[in-house]
């Protein structure tokens, strides 16, 4: 589930939509929480479908780290990437805003870290990377792992409209995170290695490029 202060709009043909904060996120807030209404796809439940599911698949998907695809039932499916991202995902099935996000701005993820399945050259924003690659978490785990580190820290002391979805025993442990109680598990911990587990079959790409 995607942070409720949150709406959908539009932003050119070339992007398509994105998903635009309506009040301030501080630093610190979960942004996004794998919930019990987001569905997941095998790769072979993927290949029984027709034709138009599988395209809605492909473009509205990500894959965890067991290569299976995630469809949000959300806006969540509607963020748009980039490589400066103010949200970052974790090992713990939720995202984080690693800066405080302003209203009226864009939430945006890495999709670095959505084990795509092919490379694609991203919106010019100006940085040194321009092209997302499937193997992105094995080269940048460590700098993601300590911008989320830095927002954990923050967690306790902003509002959390998200937090009556989350399992009590989550909520736990990112309490003992934010306390510095428990270290954080690495994002590394979701990248799917198709060299590890099998061939990608008929895996599906994560988001596409865009909205």
């Amino acid at each position: 589930m995607i942070h409720p202060h949150s709406e959908l709009r539009f932003i050119s043909d070339e992007v398509g939509y994105g998903v635009f904060a309506t009040r301030p996120i501080p630093k610190g807030t979960i942004t996004w929480v794998l919930d019990e209404l987001d569905r997941e796809f095998t790769p072979e439940e993927i290949a029984e479908l027709s034709a138009p599911y599988q395209e809605i698949l492909e473009k509205y998907c990500y894959r965890n780290s067991k290569g299976n695809s995630i469809l949000c039932w959300d806006l969540g499916r509607f963020v748009n990437h980039s490589f400066d991202s103010n949200c970052l995902a974790t090992a713990y099935g939720f995202e984080i805003a690693v800066r405080d996000i302003e209203p009226g701005e864009e939430l945006t993820d890495d999709y670095g870290y959505l084990n795509i399945t092919e490379p694609f050259r991203g919106i010019e924003e100006g940085t040194r990377r321009k092209i997302v690659y499937p193997d992105d978490l094995v080269r940048y785990h460590k700098v993601w792992d300590k911008q989320v580190q830095s927002a954990i820290k923050h967690t306790l002391g902003v509002d959390q409209p998200l937090k009556q979805i989350i399992e009590p025993g989550l909520w736990k442990t990112i309490t003992r995170l934010a306390e510095g109680k428990e270290p954080m598990r690495s994002i590394y911990e979701i990248y799917y290695d198709p060299a590890k587990n099998g061939s990608q079959r008929n895996g599906v790409m994560a988001k596409a490029a865009q909205g």
